[in-house]
């Protein structure tokens, strides 16, 4: 598997919630490339190129930072690890870029997404999802953009942990094996006394 994206970036030298709010107004967005050996990297990067790669790559799959200086250009394998926007309004405030060694392990936040319908639902169960993310831990190629969990087979009392995941060759999960991601839990009488009383509320 190879690294296919790149995102340009600059070198910037200003600091400070004044010299980002004039990266912002040119549309740029100010963020800190942190090294593999350590270093920490001011640099700027254009809003829709960012924008653009983030919608592709999100926290999960390697890219190509390509940084621009008065020496020329240096590019570096790297993730998107902290992401800052602006409160109500749609655009990023500050991005952290994180270096990576692509032979070694690290350890991702990667969401999960659930799919089917569980028989325990239909039969008057309640799925409860526990996570939204799952850490794991792979070498930063191998590491993939989601896991895919399907709930068809659950019934009432039946749990999905850990252990049950389908991971991808040389990707392990940090979590305890024993976890539980999702289950379908049998109603109880204070869920049939709410909906009672929803029912009633709307006659």
């Amino acid at each position: 598997m190879s690294i296919d994206k790149t995102l340009s970036v600059k070198k910037r030298e200003d600091s400070g919630k004044g010299a980002s709010g004039r990266l912002r107004a040119k549309d740029l967005v100010p963020g800190v490339f942190y090294t593999s050996s350590g270093q920490n990297i001011m640099v700027q990067a254009q809003t829709l190129p960012l924008e653009k790669i983030y919608e592709s790559v999100g926290h999960t799959t390697v890219f190509n930072l390509e940084i621009e200086d008065e020496n020329g250009k240096d590019t570096h394998p790297v993730l998107i690890w902290q992401v800052q926007r602006h409160p109500y309004k749609n655009y990023f405030l500050h991005i952290d870029y994180y270096g990576v060694d692509l032979d070694k392990e690290v350890k991702v936040e990667v969401p999960v997404e659930y799919t089917g319908i569980a028989p325990g639902v239909k039969l008057g169960g309640i799925l409860e999802t526990y996570r939204e993310n799952v850490r794991l831990a792979s070498k930063p190629l191998d590491m993939p953009k989601k896991v895919v969990v399907d709930v068809s087979g659950l019934n009432i009392g039946d749990t999905i942990t850990v252990e049950d995941l389908k991971l991808p060759e040389n990707v392990h999960a940090v979590y305890d094996q024993s976890y539980a991601v999702v289950s379908v839990l049998a109603k109880s009488k204070d869920d049939d006394i709410v909906e009672g009383e929803g029912e009633a509320a709307t006659a």
